[in-house]
């Protein structure tokens, strides 16, 4: 497909490694449009739908939930997802802003193992903030992950926030013994 030349200098705005799919996704959004050339145009909305980035350089806060690998087998994550789309709870410091969930992630199981790669993953991708969700910090009706802080300081370390709940307040919900200690 041809490109104008104002909209390859759209492309080379983004980053390096993500620029061939950026192609791809900028053309294929200009053939939904019905056009048989990319113009600056679709190069911006392509941007914006995609990266969440708007011309001049303004960009939505991007955000992503970890969550418990074990009661991911049981919970489909839809009071975290929930919970984002309509500011709720942890979410509600956002209210106002643009924001795009883009990372949706287990940990990995017990160690939280798999974390920091994908964590380390979502930052190339310019995450700002990781949510850990509420299954990871409650002790009701789940156990209370033993690995949080570790979990929590391998994100810090990447310079990625984390905030701690998603659609509880943990406080209200975090009380009490873990199960494997004893009195």
């Amino acid at each position: 497909m041809k490109w104008d030349d104002d909209a390859e200098e759209v492309l080379r705005e983004v980053p390096g490694f993500v620029r061939p799919l950026a192609r791809k996704a900028v053309e294929k959004l200009a053939r939904e449009e019905g056009l048989d050339r990319v113009t600056r145009e679709v190069a911006l909305r392509a941007k914006a739908k995609y990266l969440g980035i708007e011309e001049g350089g303004r960009r939505k806060k991007r955000i992503a939930i970890v969550r418990c690998d074990i009661v991911s087998e049981v919970c489909p994550g839809i009071g975290c997802l929930l919970a984002y789309e309509n500011r709720k709870e942890l979410f509600k410091r956002y209210e106002g802003e643009e924001t795009s969930l883009v990372g949706f992630f287990t940990c990995g199981g017990c160690s939280g193992r798999r974390t920091f790669r994908l964590a380390n993953t979502l930052k190339r991708y310019g995450v700002d903030v990781i949510h850990m969700s509420s299954c990871m910090l409650m002790e009701e009706p789940f156990n209370r992950c033993i690995f949080k802080e570790d979990i929590k300081r391998s994100i810090e370390a990447l310079g990625i926030e984390v905030v701690e709940g998603t659609h509880h307040e943990v406080g209200k919900f975090a009380l009490g013994k873990r199960f494997h200690e004893r009195d």
